[in-house]
């Protein structure tokens, strides 16, 4: 696949409903998942796992890219194809988290920023001689009492601003990921107004670090109810909300909007994303940048176990393939049984 510039690189990403797979979990963050079905987290295992994933058959033709975390894409598999490659022969793209987590903010309980902007270009050059064709930086927001705070906001927005023009800089399309975060009691319209927010700083951000936002994507939360909350919107509230928000705040020459599932079930983030390709009459591509949402079933039928590797093979496709029916508008519930 030979691209002439980072635009035809997001372009391709979110074509023809195809979306992204988030394998970039932390070895800490991967460690509690293994520990959910028993496994020890080693280098091995890891592997193991992700190569399973990147040999499904359901990545041709629904995935459009992967993002690593810096140990997987430095991996070879057990035959000693380096993981990338795999991901390569799968039509999909190698991309890369490059944030360096989360630091509290002075003066702001409960808030935190988006650190690694340090040494930034460096890892970037590396990460682009290796392969990685986009790269990711997630923020967090978080909903509580007065919060979240303009600082708080103003913050992560600038730290992505620059991240994005630095990745931009070594020829790799940056996605940027404001995520407000789904943890608490709110409601939709609290959701809606700190969304509302970011989205505001955020896109004011790029236009201040003169980032090409027809070679960017977004990472977005959808606008939902608190987890905790006692009055969940439905499927169609939650669609039209977020379709509100985006709407109000989105340039129209972005190319993709590839949603995170932020804590959702497989089942109901994909049937929010059907449901704001139904209503349409936007521009950009919306499609999906899910972790859990695509891996959950895939890792439970897994179980550290060999001989599981082809049942979880095919979760994972059907999952790759549920996501880009309702990148297209598509889905149904019924097509689950199937």
């Amino acid at each position: 696949m030979i691209f002439n510039n980072i635009e035809e690189i997001a372009t391709f990403i979110v074509k023809d409903g195809k979306g992204i797979l988030a394998a970039d979990e932390s070895n800490p963050t991967c460690g509690k998942r293994f520990d959910s079905i028993g496994v020890e987290s080693t280098e091995e295992n890891r592997r193991d796992y992700r190569e399973m994933l990147f040999r499904s058959k359901g990545m041709k033709g629904n995935i459009g890219g992967v993002i690593l975390f810096d140990e997987t894409l430095r991996q070879s598999s057990k035959d000693g194809s380096l993981l990338r490659d795999l991901i390569l022969n799968q039509g999909a793209l190698p991309g890369i988290k490059v944030d360096k987590g989360l630091q509290p903010i002075d003066d702001c309980p409960g808030e935190t920023v988006t650190i690694g902007l340090d040494g930034l270009d460096e890892r970037l050059k590396e990460y682009s001689s290796m392969g990685a064709k986009f790269t990711k930086w997630r923020a967090v927001i978080n909903i509580g009492n007065g919060i979240p705070t303009d600082k708080c906001i103003d913050a992560n927005m600038q730290a992505l601003g620059e991240y994005a023009k630095c990745a931009q800089d070594n020829g790799m399309v940056p996605i940027v990921e404001p995520e407000v975060l789904m943890d608490g009691e709110h409601s939709i319209e609290d959701c809606f107004s700190a969304t509302d927010r970011s989205l505001k700083s955020l896109f004011a951000h790029l236009e201040k670090y003169s980032v090409n936002i027809k070679g960017t994507l977004l990472k977005p939360n959808m606008v939902t109810s608190g987890k905790e909350s006692t009055e969940q919107a439905g499927i169609e509230e939650v669609a039209k909300k977020t379709l509100d928000c985006l709407v109000k705040n989105v340039p129209q020459d972005l190319p993709g909007i590839t949603f995170l599932s932020g804590g959702q079930s497989d089942i109901l983030a994909t049937a929010h994303l059907d449901a704001m390709n139904k209503i349409g009459g936007f521009s950009w591509k919306l499609s999906f940048s899910y972790g859990r949402a695509l891996q959950a079933a895939a890792l439970k039928a897994w179980g550290g176990k060999q001989e599981n590797v082809f049942i979880s093979q095919d979760e994972l496709s059907h999952r790759a393939e549920m996501n880009k029916l309702a990148s297209l508008g598509q889905w149904n519930e019924k097509l689950e049984d199937v």
